[in-house]
């Protein structure tokens, strides 16, 4: 499921994943960028909190689809705060930010711990 954990009126989308990533929540997570995208905003920043989000729950198609999606969408994307409790995940951001240098001057992707989430948010609210 997914929650809007902030509604912002400027480029900032806030949710969060809570137990799994379904068909239906990656259609809402698009139609969330989508809003943006058509007011106008050139750079969206993105706030992911997966702290609940069980991958057993989540469908492997949809966690393709969603990365189809943010690929052909990677340069409307400003900063990424992914906030979690994952070891994995605090390891793949920085090779993130390696493999996509190149086509995100000015732009970063980070990890923080879910005790960190006041910071995530001061992070995607720089815009830039």
């Amino acid at each position: 499921m997914v929650e809007q954990l902030k509604t912002y009126k400027n480029g900032i989308l806030a949710v969060e994943l809570i137990e799994g990533f379904t068909e239906t929540d990656e259609q809402l997570l698009q139609k969330l960028f989508e809003d943006k995208k058509e007011k106008g905003f050139d750079s969206i920043n993105v706030l992911i909190k997966l702290d609940e989000a069980k991958i057993s729950k989540s469908s492997i198609k949809v966690f393709f689809e969603d990365i189809i999606y943010t690929l052909r969408n990677y340069k409307t994307m400003g900063h990424i705060a992914i906030v979690a409790h994952s070891n994995i995940l605090k390891a793949l951001v920085p090779i993130d930010n390696l493999f996509f240098e190149r086509s995100s001057k000015g732009r970063e992707e980070r990890y923080f711990d879910v005790s960190q989430l006041d910071q995530a948010f001061k992070f995607v609210e720089k815009l830039s």
